[in-house]
């Protein structure tokens, strides 16, 4: 079984904020999630947390791999209550829209009236 680790703090630094960031984190650990290895991410010394963040990194994961595979193969480690409480808001979010064909229908109209009021 593969296993990755990433030092967060050392690949992105002690501030997770954009989406660019957690791209990053998305590219290291997709392909071992897929098959089924287990990604784990160090968070020890990362200060400051967004959602941007966890949705690139995280989120994006579960539109081609079950809540349940990523539930089982994705550890977290270092993250500060602060940040788990961001980083699981970001996974139920992301379970409804990716998971629920109506909710995300709903999102993606929502997103195209603002865009075009704006």
């Amino acid at each position: 079984m593969t296993v990755t680790i990433l030092k967060i703090k050392t690949k992105i630094g002690k501030n997770c904020i954009t989406i660019g960031d957690g791209q990053k984190i998305y590219r290291a650990i997709h392909k071992t999630l897929i098959r089924k290895g287990t990604a784990i991410l160090d968070f020890e010394g990362v200060e400051v947390f967004a959602s941007p963040f966890f949705n690139a990194a995280i989120g994006q994961l579960l539109k081609d791999i079950e809540p349940d595979v990523l539930n089982k193969h994705l550890k977290v480690e270092s993250l500060s209550p602060t940040g788990m409480g961001t980083l699981e808001r970001v996974i139920e979010n992301s379970k409804k829209y990716y998971c629920d064909p109506n909710y995300q229908k709903s999102i993606i109209s929502l997103l195209q009236e603002y865009s075009e009021a704006s």
